[in-house]
């Protein structure tokens, strides 16, 4: 195993290069640019020519690449054109939210796919295997944008139940209890819009294996010496079946990070995906670069996870 990873992580290495030259050809190559943020109409030709140079823009971009990937290898990221401070510094700034959110949106997702995908398999044929069919296509063909909306207007608007936006209520001082009450509450909505996404699309994964493994000899031999319909769905066909699932969510990594974007966009949620939304609007180049290499670091590191997590969960698997 531990060769195994060591080549797997070395393997990394030039594909993050690659991504890195792509992701800086491709922002570059979007219209708009750095003095298109000081547009000031009493900026001459010699002013602007003045902020390009002062910003490395006049280089070509192979030396503007090798002068960026140098400066990052180093720890240091550049400035953000829109505020001046450094990119280390906007990026810690936002990254807990987005933790926050994308770990209880994605612990909630995995615990509703393991409870819905296992019920609709157990009860194949029948009304809850239907109902559950149900949701998760309903799931599946609504927007995370519209589903965010509809939820504002119905719990936040409607209801009045829960705050529309925001990761806290402006305005008043609360006990600390309170104020992680409030922050719970704030979180609630966000979260289970981006969990309920990806549970709709991932319970009908766990749904069919869940089925091929409970047709199993294994699964009916079980059945035959009396083992408890519970433990044997639990402790013997959940594990087996879940494998399949792992490259699913390895895989919808990537998604599960656009959705949450979205997700923090809707909700008005400080995130890194607000964070790159807004960046993008602005032409920020070395946000929108750092942001987009951590994107690409993660979802390395998450596939990497997932092959771990085939052996954990299956010990006939072996890397050599």
């Amino acid at each position: 195993m531990r060769q195994y990873l060591l080549r797997r992580l070395l393997q990394a290495i030039p594909l993050l290069i690659l991504t890195s030259i792509l992701m800086f050809l491709l922002i570059h190559a979007i219209p708009g640019g750095p003095d298109a943020i000081y547009d000031n109409p009493n900026l001459d030709a010699a002013g602007r020519a003045a902020l390009r140079a002062s910003f490395g823009l006049n280089d070509p971009l192979p030396i503007q690449y090798f002068k960026w990937a140098s400066n990052m290898l180093h720890g240091n990221f550049g400035n953000s054109l829109y505020t001046g401070q450094p990119v280390s510094s906007v990026l810690a700034q936002r990254f807990p939210a987005t933790v926050e959110l994308f770990l209880s949106a994605f612990i909630l997702s995995l615990l509703l796919t393991a409870i819905l995908g296992t019920l609709s398999a157990a009860y194949q044929g029948k009304a809850v295997d239907y109902t559950i069919t149900t949701l998760a296509y309903f799931g599946i063909s609504m927007p995370i944008f519209l589903l965010g909306l509809v939820m504002q207007n119905v719990f936040a608007s409607s209801l009045n139940w829960l705050p529309p936006s925001g990761t806290a209520t402006l305005g008043y001082t609360f006990s600390p209890f309170n104020a992680l009450l409030d922050h719970l509450m704030h979180l609630l909505m966000p979260m289970v819009v981006l969990a309920v996404t990806f549970t709709a699309g991932w319970s009908r994964y766990l749904r069919t294996s869940m089925i091929d493994v409970i047709r199993q000899d294994y699964m009916r031999t079980g059945r035959a010496k009396g083992v408890p319909p519970a433990r044997l769905l639990l402790r013997h066909a959940l594990r087996n079946a879940v494998i399949p699932l792992i490259t699913i969510v390895a895989i919808d990594f990537g998604a599960i990070a656009g959705g949450a974007a979205i997700t923090e966009s809707v909700f008005a949620w400080p995130g890194m995906g607000q964070l790159f939304i807004d960046s993008l609007n602005r032409r920020d180049y070395p946000v929108l670069l750092t942001a987009l290499l951590l994107s690409a670091i993660f979802v390395i590191i998450f596939n990497l996870l997932a092959d771990v997590l085939y052996s954990v969960m299956d010990p006939r698997i072996r890397y050599s």
